[in-house]
């Protein structure tokens, strides 16, 4: 900082915006539904239903910001095809695999897994409150059992954030509250 407290543009040539306002305010949004959504099972089932739809929402709206978004955010920027991960994978196993300015191909994988298993609890949330869902026993273990894995998932992925911020020697949480990370 100077000392009129403006960022020099020295202390900015080793950063990089990466993430912008959209992905960071969906990713913790994202978050907070689910918490909600997940401690507020039994206490209050409107609040509960509601932070389910909202999290159904931000889905829906990732999946069109990963199309439409700036270049990180955007789907064809980070989903690698079988022979990127596989690569990716055998660096990670010997703990060699490099640095990614946007999502690694795993990161990836888990962002694809955690969409589709928040759209499932969504929707199948969802179907229990209609006609033709309620009481359904099979939806419900649909529901349950999306949960769980959105639970490891959910797990897995911040277990990997801590990882690659000690690996890497950059505070991954802190990027997605900022939006920048460092350079190279």
């Amino acid at each position: 900082m100077t000392d009129n407290g403006e960022t020099s543009t020295v202390a900015r040539a080793d950063r990089v915006k990466v993430w912008d306002p959209a992905v960071r305010i969906f990713h913790w949004s994202l978050v907070t539904a689910f918490a909600v959504a997940y401690f507020i099972v039994e206490s209050n089932r409107t609040i509960h239903e509601w932070a389910g739809y909202v999290a159904l929402g931000l889905v829906a709206f990732r999946l069109i910001w990963g199309v439409i978004g700036s270049r990180h955010a955007r789907f064809s920027d980070f989903v690698p095809g079988p022979a990127k991960l596989a690569n990716y994978v055998r660096q990670m196993i010997r703990g060699q695999e490099p640095r990614y300015l946007g999502h690694n191909p795993a990161a990836a994988i888990m962002i694809l897994l955690l969409l589709i298993a928040v759209g499932v609890i969504g929707v199948s949330g969802w179907l229990m409150t209609t006609d033709w869902g309620w009481g359904s026993k099979t939806i419900e273990e649909i529901h349950e059992i999306s949960v769980n894995v959105t639970l490891i998932a959910i797990g897995l992925h911040v277990a990997a954030a801590i990882y690659e911020s000690f690996h890497h020697r950059e505070n991954l949480i802190r990027s997605m509250m900022t939006g920048y990370k460092r350079r190279y």
